[in-house]
């Protein structure tokens, strides 16, 4: 369904007046559609007074890096590095069901200092209307921290996000969503470096493949595969499924599944 351009103007003029109204702000950046339309619009809005800054972490995808970087160039904005120490908390590795609360809890501590040595009032991260409705503990971690969500101050939906990136030319508006390899493990699957390198490469070999949008989920030895309905018909090849096998059990799988329910995101979380 399209959205309005009356509609997405008058939205995007209440995302800039939201980030002005900052004066300065850190933003949490992972490169996705949502923090690089916000790292956009707020270097526009304030200049120098707007920093990106990524948390190097297992949990982030090893390919997101290097685009992360390239966003930013690219968008002109002032890009800095955090080291995460997710993995040394043991809240987040026991993988329980307020995971994602654990990680953003300990990302905004990261970013805290260095928002205060940067002397930037405020730290805001992408979080956008739709993200409400669903399963997201790390909110909570938000707003225990202070930090300010401007995509949901201006009343922003993930389909009006994609409009208006396209519309400022950002490469991200069609991009697949991609969160942090840790929510591909059921609850109550510990969560450790080693399985998100497996993850990750699983994952890439999919990428490598041509395949755009799908998830690898960890069952300890089992890969469960998703993607979507029209792809299904890929594994249909003998060729794919032996590759795609060989190479997950070059990783340290011992079986391979293919989902038979399309690929649906938060899938995890969802009701069965």
């Amino acid at each position: 369904m399209s959205v309005p351009a009356s509609a997405l103007a008058s939205k995007l003029r209440r995302l800039q007046d939201g980030v002005r109204d900052l004066d300065s702000v850190l933003i949490a950046f992972s490169g996705g559609v949502d923090s690089t339309l916000l790292a956009k619009v707020a270097h526009d809005a304030l200049g120098g007074r707007a920093v990106a800054a990524t948390a190097l972490s297992p949990t982030y995808p090893a390919h997101l890096l290097e685009q992360a970087r390239a966003l930013a160039r690219q968008i002109g904005i002032r890009h800095e590095w955090v080291q995460s120490e997710q993995m040394s908390r043991p809240r987040f590795t026991a993988n329980p069901a307020d995971r994602c609360y654990h990680c953003k809890d300990e990302l905004f501590e990261r970013l805290q200092p260095l928002a205060r040595a940067l002397d930037l009032r405020h730290i805001a991260e992408g979080t956008n209307l739709d993200d409400l409705s669903d399963h997201r503990p790390g909110l909570v971690a938000a707003a225990e921290r202070g930090v300010r969500s401007p995509l949901v101050d201006a009343g922003l939906t993930k389909a009006e996000i994609r409009a208006i990136s396209r519309e400022l030319g950002l490469p991200t508006w069609d991009q697949p969503a991609s969160p942090c390899l840790s929510s591909r493990f059921p609850t109550g699957l510990s969560i450790t470096v080693e399985r998100l390198t497996q993850v990750d490469r699983a994952e890439a070999v999919l990428r490598e493949m041509g395949f755009r949008e799908f998830r690898v989920r960890h069952h300890e030895d089992t890969a469960r595969i998703e993607v979507p309905a029209e792809d299904f018909a890929r594994f249909a090849d003998e060729r794919v499924r032996r590759d795609v096998a060989a190479a997950f059990k070059a990783l340290g799988f011992r079986f391979v599944a293919l989902d038979l329910s399309p690929f649906r995101s938060g899938s995890l979380h969802a009701p069965t």
